[in-house]
């Protein structure tokens, strides 16, 4: 006889310590999914496993459970989005309700989605049937119990004050990165760009925040500052590193970066390999300009564009004197560049902290677009870059002094070559891809530096010995 489940159940992994995980249940999903972050691969006596960590219950990540399994199978699966990644495939014993039998899942980072399993229509067959109308038929389970699972969550914080400076709160990669900090026990603050002001004073200089409020007592700030707020962000970081304030990205490194021109020529004497590129002023020279580069097919760039925004692919020499002369009439700056035919819409983007590449993926272009850019539909897969690759991306963040970067490079058949560095990298592509937790990484990036170090309560202590 099938048991009668709603559209949402606690369910339970007993041999991976995982007593209650909310699933959502949905007949729509083929393969059911858990979540898990920090994925590594690793060989035991000679078959491939995988360790992983779950946060298990939803809106907290302070939470954590270590994991290690066989790897069953590695799978491309397509999210509800419509993006596209490899991952791994576990079995593993279910408990829902008083029945016990094992599923096959795939590890994927569900910070984005909610719910941290999702129960799909393999693992469902000839057990379940679903009534979408109900939740919770199996029985709810209390905070009581949770507490009692998983120990009490601590809300103490006793940590660092540290602030993100940026324009929108409601961001993924803002919402990532006040979480990590919070997780870890630190004081963190939103602070909007537009809502900061400063004085300007040799002795005490001050930054102020809506309301009146002094901002005197920051540890860090983390420098996340769009394109469109560059001149004004970087001023009230100078305003903070006179504060004795540790800032992730300098107002310095920051300029450069967003300086199209100025980077690509501080990163060219730095030896690093570019794509040919032309820069000028005069509509007399567009002719000249792109035979520079190698002639049509060539790319376009406005100098102020970001996440791809403002980059033409001009597929013909017609089509590229147009544009170019477009461009000029409306007095924008632009540059025009090579394009890499066999590079075949896809980029690397290389996240760098304090010189290390901690994670990367490789981002192919949607239908009917020549960019790679998960901004404009396009999706992003785990990528193992070559040592090159490696080495061309910490250099290149240390040509403009970003402590952390958004690295793109481009695979041709000269080699790698690079294409911009960004100042403030997304996060959701990334950690959606790989399962690492990036900002995490970057809270840990200032714990270093300011020489914090965390002290573990009980209930940190009595997670850890769970694991």
């Amino acid at each position: 006889m099938k048991t009668i489940i709603g559209s949402e159940e606690w369910c339970a992994f007993p041999d991976m310590a995982l007593p209650a995980v909310k699933a959502r249940v949905d007949s729509g999903a083929k393969t059911s999914s858990l979540h898990a972050f920090n994925i590594h691969p690793f060989r035991r006596e000679g078959n491939l496993w995988v360790s992983f960590e779950v946060h298990p219950l939803q809106n907290n990540r302070r939470t954590v459970i270590r994991c290690e399994k066989p790897v069953l199978d590695r799978r491309t699966i397509k999210s509800s989005s419509g993006t596209t990644d490899t991952r791994y495939v576990i079995s593993a014993p279910i408990k829902i309700g008083d029945d016990i039998w094992t599923v096959e899942l795939t590890l994927a980072n569900r910070d984005s989605m909610g719910y941290r399993m999702l129960l799909g229509r393999e693992a469902m067959e000839g057990r379940l049937i679903i009534d979408p109308s109900q939740s919770f038929i199996l029985g709810e389970i209390s905070d009581e119990e949770i507490n009692t699972y998983y120990g009490k969550k601590d809300e103490s914080k006793n940590g660092l004050s540290i602030a993100l400076l940026a324009s929108n709160i409601d961001l993924y990669s803002n919402q990532r990165i006040l979480e990590a900090g919070n997780e870890r026990g630190h004081n963190m603050t939103f602070l909007d760009i537009k809502q900061c002001y400063m004085k300007l004073d040799a002795k005490e200089p001050e930054a102020h925040y809506r309301g009146g409020k002094l901002l005197n007592n920051l540890d860090a700030i983390i420098t996340r500052i769009k394109p469109s707020m560059t001149f004004y962000g970087c001023a009230l970081s100078r305003q903070f590193e006179s504060m004795g304030v540790l800032t992730t990205n300098t107002s310095d490194a920051i300029k450069k970066s967003r300086d199209k021109l100025f980077s690509l020529q501080l990163l060219l004497k730095s030896g690093i390999n570019i794509p040919t590129t032309g820069f000028a002023n005069s509509p007399m020279d567009t002719n000249d300009l792109i035979d520079m580069v190698g002639g049509a097919p060539l790319i376009v760039k406005l100098l102020e564009g970001s996440q791809g925004r403002g980059v033409v692919l001009a597929e013909t020499r017609k089509a590229a004197e147009s544009v170019i002369n477009a461009f000029k009439t409306l007095k924008a700056n632009l540059l025009v560049q090579e394009f890499i035919k066999e590079a075949d819409g896809k980029d690397l983007r290389c996240f760098v902290i304090d010189g290390k590449v901690v994670a990367s993926i490789q981002r192919t272009a949607a239908p009917g677009e020549f960019r790679a850019n998960i901004h404009q539909g396009g999706s992003a897969d785990i990528v193992k870059i070559t040592p090159e690759e490696r080495k061309l991306a910490i250099a290149a963040a240390k040509a403009l002094g970003l402590t952390i970067a958004g690295v793109d490079i481009i695979r041709s058949k000269n080699g790698p070559l690079l294409l911009e560095v960004n100042s403030s990298p997304g996060l959701e592509g990334i950690e959606t891809a790989t399962g690492k937790d990036v900002a995490g990484m970057m809270i840990s990036s200032i714990e270093k530096k300011l020489g914090w170090k965390r002290q573990l309560g009980n209930v940190e202590k009595n997670t850890l010995q769970q694991v």
